[in-house]
């Protein structure tokens, strides 16, 4: 599984919106902040690699 890399665009509650950096016209993901490393924020880098967000 090839690294993917996301800036957090927005928070919004429990969910965070999630921009591919290397694909920015595509649609953000929502993804449960509960499955996001701690302490983000927007503009927050991160990587998801091996079914795991890591800060970067």
């Amino acid at each position: 599984m090839e690294p993917i890399l996301y800036i957090v665009e927005k928070i919004d509650g429990d969910y965070a919106h999630l921009r591919q950096i290397e694909s920015p016209d595509e649609d953000a993901k929502l993804v449960a902040r509960a499955l996001l490393p701690d302490g983000i924020a927007e503009g927050s880098r991160l990587i998801y690699e091996w079914l795991e967000y890591k800060t970067i």
